[in-house]
This record gives structure tokens, C-alpha cells and sequence, in this order.
């Protein structure tokens, strides 16, 4: 295999590895992305400290995917894929959305490196869902085909947000009234979660790690703040689930939930996961896992080029 970069790249940060003679991540090199004016730059301050020049790179971004041209809004970075490796000098570029590397990751993961949330049990062959909030909130689907694993990516985090309570019924017609539309990553996201405690609490507004710490704490307004957020990612877990038919289970990963996956196994998402009427059965066999790996989605980056990507 050629030198080949791999980087999956956030709306905060970027992280960077070169693959090793066997196609596995080597060192990962951690890059703030406020400090950088674009991802060229990030990607050249890398390449020249690494080990070896890449001639090859499978980036996975927090984006859309679609033509040369891919716009990050939760940044404001844009570039042209051409452009890119052209300016790198790289002979073969690929470039994926962050949560399809992230399903390509899924058959990767052992089980030291995943946490079981409620029951069920995977159908061999069944679609899998793999969706997570951070800088913003990412949902991909892995299917089995006849020419063999699919990752699908989708924009499922602009799907309209909906409550399931009256206390939720709140807090989204108040994101409605104040933006215009309630998606999900309005709340089920790091600035989500920044917005459902002021909307929660009132008071100046707190950075999400701050939430956290206080969550930590044992702060009950931040237990009731992550108590509103982890049922609205039930909520949307479970309609993903619905709409692809995720019998194959559905992963939990992103910047967020894994930090704090003890309290989430004990929280109300898997109630509400299951909590869908008539089919709540069906609901009740469908594993939900948290993703603990340390970079799961540069691991999927690493198996999607074995297949012969890079």
C-alpha cells in the first residue's frame, strides 16, 4: 500500500495518522482547527512532520459529500477536492462524510470497545445505524449487499427535532419560535446542549464542558439538562432505527455521549428508544451500543481503504 493519510476532520478538531504496512492507524497527531485557516493547511503541517510523504489520503468530514466542491458548516471551511490534492501533491484522494467512515468502522469494533445499552440482539446481515452529537450530530447506515458492505451517509441531524413530553414540547417550541425550525442537532449536539440548559434553567449561558463538569458533580440542573438531552437522542435514535429498518443494531458514538457512557447506559434513552407503540417489540431486539474506541472513525477510514479506496 502506498503512504497513504488518513484524517477524519470535525467542526473543532482534526486528527491525522498515517497508515502502517498492514493498513493499520499508526500514531494519531491531534490538530485544533481554529488555529488553522483551512484544511490544506492542516493537512500540510502533518504530512510535513510525518514519517513518510503521503502519496494517498482517506479523509472522513464532518460534511455533506457530494461534488468536487464540500462546504463544513459547522466551521466555515471550503474546498475543492481537486484543488486539495493537487496542493498535496497526493496521487489518489477520498473523500467521505465523517459518520460513513464511522459505519465502515462498525465490523472493526471488538467488544472492550463498545458498551451495551439495554437488550436485544444484532440480526445477522441487518442494517446498522451508527449516529452520534458533537460539534453536530452525524447518522450514517451500513448495509450488507451482494458485493458486500455499503456505508450510507445521510443528513439525519436537520431532521425535525420532536417531543415526546410536555416539558420537551417546551424547550422545541422555543427553539422553533427563536429559529425557525426545531432540528434535531438544534439540541442533540455540544451547542444543543449549551441551548437546552439555558432554555432548561435560564442564567447566563454555559459552555458544554462546563455542563459537563457540573453533570460530573452530581449538579441536579445539569442532571435534569443531560437527563432532557440523552431521551431526545432515544428519540432520534429510534426513528433512524424505524426508517432503515437498523436490525443489525444502532451505535452510539460522536464527541459527547462516550465521555459520559456509564450514566447514559442509566438514563432514559433506551426507554425512549423503545417506547414506539405497536412497535415496541420490535424496538425492544435492537441493540444500542456507546462506541468507547479511542478513533473509531480513522479505524473505518482504514478499513474503507483496504478495500482498495487508497
Amino acid at each position: 500500500m502506498d503512504t497513504t493519510l488518513v484524517a477524519d476532520v470535525g467542526g473543532t478538531n482534526t486528527r491525522c495518522a498515517l497508515l502502517d504496512g498492514d493498513g493499520r492507524v499508526g500514531a494519531v497527531t491531534t490538530f485544533r482547527n481554529a488555529e488553522y485557516g483551512g484544511l490544506a493547511e492542516v493537512l500540510a503541517a502533518f504530512a510535513g512532520r510525518a514519517a513518510a510523504r503521503p502519496v494517498a489520503a482517506v479523509l472522513a468530514i464532518a460534511a455533506p459529500i457530494g461534488g468536487d466542491e464540500v462546504s463544513m458548516i459547522n466551521i466555515g471551511w471550503r474546498f475543492s477536492r481537486a484543488a486539495l490534492a493537487e496542493a498535496l501533491g497526493l496521487r489518489r484522494l477520498v473523500v467521505m462524510n465523517d459518520f460513513a467512515a464511522l459505519a465502515w468502522a462498525l465490523p472493526c469494533l471488538g467488544d472492550a470497545e463498545l458498551v451495551a445499552v439495554g437488550g436485544g440482539a444484532a440480526a445477522p446481515g441487518g442494517a446498522r445505524v451508527v449516529l452520534g452529537p458533537g460539534t453536530g450530530l452525524g447518522v450514517a447506515t451500513l448495509v450488507e449487499g451482494d458485493a458486500g458492505l455499503v456505508a450510507v451517509p445521510g443528513e439525519g441531524g436537520h431532521v425535525t427535532l420532536a417531543a415526546a413530553d410536555e416539558a420537551e414540547e417546551r424547550v422545541v417550541g422555543a427553539m422553533r419560535a427563536r429559529f425557525g425550525h426545531c432540528s434535531a442537532e438544534r439540541l442533540v449536539s455540544g451547542p444543543g446542549l449549551a441551548l437546552l440548559h439555558a432554555a432548561l434553567h435560564g442564567g447566563p449561558a454555559l459552555a458544554p464542558d462546563d455542563i459537563g463538569r457540573a453533570f460530573l458533580a452530581r449538579d441536579a440542573a445539569a442532571a435534569e439538562t443531560f437527563g432532557m438531552f440523552f431521551r431526545l437522542l432515544g428519540t432520534v435514535a429510534a426513528n433512524a432505527a424505524l426508517t432503515v429498518g437498523a436490525t443489525g443494531g444502532v451505535y452510539i458514538g460522536g464527541g459527547i455521549v462516550p465521555r459520559y457512557a456509564e450514566a447514559f447506559a442509566h438514563s432514559g434513552f433506551r426507554a425512549r428508544f423503545e417506547a414506539k407503540g405497536r412497535y415496541r417489540d420490535f424496538m425492544a431486539a435492537i441493540p444500542t451500543r456507546v462506541i468507547t474506541a479511542a478513533h473509531p472513525a480513522l479505524a473505518g477510514l482504514a478499513a474503507r481503504a483496504r478495500t482498495g479506496a487508497a
